[in-house]
């Protein structure tokens, strides 16, 4: 059985040469000390601050800080998972702000160091169960998928969300930010885009245009599975990312078919029929032989279309239902311990004491965490135990 305790101090002894300021916690991870707390960043005073100690140069860094950062609390705990992500642990917070992650070494925080040129840490909120994955369905203009898209909204309203993307446009009429679109500063969504925080983005007419990894977050965090509706390049922005969804290109029958579809809507001119043609072919070359979809649906009849989107999507049967994070937080005590067995975060809520040692632990099951920053991290377990010999058996048997 491997201890892993909560390292929780007001003055983490070392000789580094810059002294820590207020609670601090610490975790290596190879030749690097990553110490959570204190304040290091420039707006440390909002935001829990990370600096790193390198063992090798016994220099520290102050690292490129990406993602939601968690703010500053009151007291927190710290472990080390996979060698690559630390688990933080905020005592007091609320329900929805008490499990988060600082990823030192994960597959994107080396990509975002290759970028920056500097060293990077990022943070990632947890999240208790797993959220549907995302659909992207993807079309040529005319080929029905805005139609396809609305039956499914239609049939399974409680089920299905958009996600609101956002713009450097200003807003037009009555257009409402957050609820039409997030509209944004382009410096802002500029340096968001550089940050790796959005999933696909373009310019149109001179503004930029694009959805957010936040707010598909933020579709699964109200138990909706998110439909993205974008073109064959979106798609393909989607795929490189981090985020794991479901792709599904939608084709019509015949190029003649789509053409009399686009001509019976009455709504552009001969010009731009024949750019949208030029261009769904295009898009049906590439949906076809990019390997970017995971299935492609042939609408020659609605119907039979809208059935077999439903039967890939697991819907021809009972519905599934998206596993909610439970309402209930973590508070704990200044004086908790941590202890680690393989994939089973043991949180002992009580003093030392022999005689209470068995009382008020806290098991976070972490085997079967999904996503990451920039993102959440979901797939986490909270239950309690009855003594601290349960998490000992459940190992055991």
């Amino acid at each position: 059985m491997g201890e892993a305790p909560a390292f929780c101090f007001d003055n983490l002894q070392n000789g580094f040469g810059l002294k820590p300021k207020g609670l601090e916690t610490s975790a290596d991870v190879g030749d690097k000390t990553f110490v959570i707390g204190g304040g290091a960043d420039h707006d440390s005073t909002s935001y829990i601050g990370v600096k790193i100690y390198d063992k090798s140069t016994g220099k520290w860094v102050i690292p490129t800080v990406l993602g939601t950062k968690p703010k500053a609390c009151k007291g927190h705990s710290a472990i080390l998972l996979n060698e690559d992500r630390i688990m933080i642990i905020i005592r007091g917070s609320t329900p929805d702000d008490c499990i988060w992650f600082l990823e030192a070494d994960t597959k994107y925080v080396k990509e975002q160091r290759k970028i920056w040129g500097t060293e990077v840490v990022a943070w990632s909120r947890g999240v208790r169960g797993d959220a549907e994955k995302p659909v992207v369905i993807s079309g040529p203009s005319g080929v029905g998928k805005g139609t396809l898209i609305n039956m499914l909204m239609k049939e399974f309203p409680s089920m299905f969300g958009f996600s609101v993307s956002h713009t450097t446009r200003a807003p037009r009429g009555n257009e409402k930010n957050g609820v039409h679109y997030h509209f944004t500063d382009r410096s802002v969504m500029e340096k968001d885009i550089k940050d790796g925080k959005f999933l696909e983005f373009a310019s149109v007419h001179g503004n930029l245009y694009g959805t957010s990894i936040e707010a598909v977050e933020a579709v699964a965090d109200s138990g909706k599975r998110c439909i993205l509706d974008i073109d064959v390049q979106g798609a393909r922005s989607v795929r490189a990312s981090s985020l794991d969804a479901i792709f599904i290109f939608i084709c019509p029958p015949t190029m003649r078919e789509l053409e009399e579809r686009l001509r019976a809507r009455g709504t552009e001119t001969e010009e731009q029929i024949l750019k949208r043609l030029r261009n769904a072919e295009a898009e049906i070359e590439q949906g076809k032989s990019s390997g970017i979809f995971d299935h492609i649906l042939y609408n020659d009849n609605l119907e039979e279309c809208y059935e077999n989107l439903k039967e890939l999507l697991g819907l021809n049967g009972s519905a599934p239902t998206n596993h909610k994070p439970s309402p209930k937080g973590i508070d704990l005590p200044s004086n908790h311990s941590v202890s680690k067995i393989d994939n089973k975060i043991l949180i002992n809520c009580e003093t030392p004491e022999l005689e209470k040692a068995s009382k008020n632990l806290i098991a976070l099951d972490v085997s079967s965490l999904k996503g990451g920053a920039p993102g959440r991290t979901r797939g986490l377990n909270v239950y309690a135990l009855d003594s601290f010999s349960d998490g000992l058996n459940e190992k055991l048997s």
